[in-house]
């Protein structure tokens, strides 16, 4: 069904609604970890679990629940994956709140929100990829990359807050937040009526693998760029959430409120970019490249800055570089293969930013123990690193090239 002006808006509010219940997933819980930790009398690294063993399962299903979605509809996977979401919220907050040692039953619950992420935010990346062409498609997922970045303002704030309340309301939340997306995506995301008959599974994979072959160099380099903006936008967070608390003494909402400063930046310039770039491949490389300089400047100067003011400033400067990033990376892969395997190929992408969240935590964990001044020092240099591949390997179509073809990407997905 194609988007009109008159079901535009609401369109667009629901898909937003998807990556924002992803986000809050793992970005409520990071102001909360050292209140959990105290109570639960967990170590460090048993407290950066709670975030890992969410990303890691999101991570092994998004790729399923991607093609699940290429062969039935975007629809029919979301809206389970967001109550299974909701009930692992639930679980995780009677556990809480009737256990002597709720631990593990933590992990459970944060597993089964884990498996609902999964078909959430990719799967929104190829929904949208569906209903909107052109530059408008563009500007859609620079919504959703900037409802994604709003997530994680909001997310600190709303888990500072439901802290002052006791450190596992946060879990109860989850359910109440996910109803309000699953109404909106049952009520206002309107899929063709007549799906084309998905292709036998070897051909499908057949299909996969041609894409990976022709545009794997470039694909799995998008890749790597989309998972080291995640790994460090969320070691970074967890470094100072702790920081925060311990250095700085601020918690609750003051806590969140510093928290969502870079996030607040990072979703401002994720919108701005997506609204502006409309399908000019050769400036998303531009902006590509810049953001991750952007953000190898930051890292490398933060080691000259311990008081907060100044750090938070040249903090800021990385927010910028993945808010320069991300739009631009969410459409060279939404538009890199057509719609019947679109969803497998955005969900692989969002199946690495996961693993990205994933291993942030405990890697600046282990970072932070063997010295400061290496931590930054290391994250800069893998963001230099992953700028200069961005650079070498991402190859777009010159402007002249462009008006030569209908499509603006140099990829062969029509011949998939």
């Amino acid at each position: 069904m194609p988007v009109t002006k008159k079901n535009n808006g609401m369109t667009v509010a629901a898909i937003g609604s998807i990556p924002l219940i992803m986000t809050l997933g793992n970005s409520m819980l990071i102001p909360i970890l050292p209140q959990m930790k105290t109570e639960l009398g967990l170590s460090q690294l048993q407290a950066s679990l709670t975030i890992t063993v969410f990303s890691i399962a999101a991570a092994i299903f998004i790729p399923i629940l991607g093609y699940l979605s290429d062969r039935y509809s975007r629809k029919i996977i979301i809206l389970p994956a967001l109550l299974l979401y909701g009930l692992g919220g639930l679980l995780a907050g009677f556990a809480s709140s009737a256990l002597d040692d709720p631990y593990i039953w933590i992990l459970v619950g944060r597993v089964f929100q884990g498996i609902g992420a999964a078909g959430t935010a990719p799967i929104a990346m190829a929904l949208t990829g569906d209903l909107f062409k052109g530059g408008q498609q563009s500007r859609v997922l620079g919504i959703v990359e900037a409802s994604n970045g709003l997530g994680k303002v909001l997310s600190p704030i709303l888990g500072s807050l439901f802290g002052l309340i006791t450190w596992f309301a946060v879990f109860f939340a989850f359910p109440a937040i996910c109803a309000i997306s699953i109404l909106l995506t049952l009520f206002f995301i309107k899929e063709k009526s007549h799906r084309q008959a998905p292709p036998p599974f070897g051909k499908y994979m057949r299909g996969l693998a041609s894409v990976f072959k022709f545009e794997g160099r470039w694909l799995l380099t998008t890749y790597l760029a989309g998972a080291t903006c995640l790994f460090t936008l969320f070691g970074i967070l967890f470094y100072l959430s702790d920081v925060l608390e311990k250095q700085y003494k601020l918690d609750g909402v003051m806590k969140g409120l510093v928290l969502a400063i870079p996030l607040l930046v990072m979703g401002i310039t994720s919108y701005i970019t997506g609204s502006k770039i409309g399908k000019n491949t050769t400036a998303m490389k531009r902006l590509i490249v810049l953001g991750l300089l952007l953000m190898t400047v930051s890292y490398s100067l933060l080691v000259f800055f311990e008081k907060l003011i100044p750090f938070l400033i040249v903090l800021v400067l990385s927010s910028v570089g993945t808010g320069l990033v991300l739009p631009c990376l969410n459409s060279l892969i939404t538009g890199s293969v057509g719609k019947e395997r679109r969803g497998f190929v955005t969900s692989l992408y969002g199946s690495v930013r996961f693993i990205g969240v994933a291993i942030g935590p405990p890697i600046f964990t282990r970072l932070i123990e063997w010295s400061r001044t290496g931590m930054f020092l290391t994250i800069a240099s893998l963001t230099l690193i992953v700028g200069l591949l961005c650079l070498l390997l991402i190859h777009v179509k010159s402007s002249n090239d462009d008006k030569k073809d209908k499509s603006k990407f140099s990829f062969r997905y029509n011949y998939v």
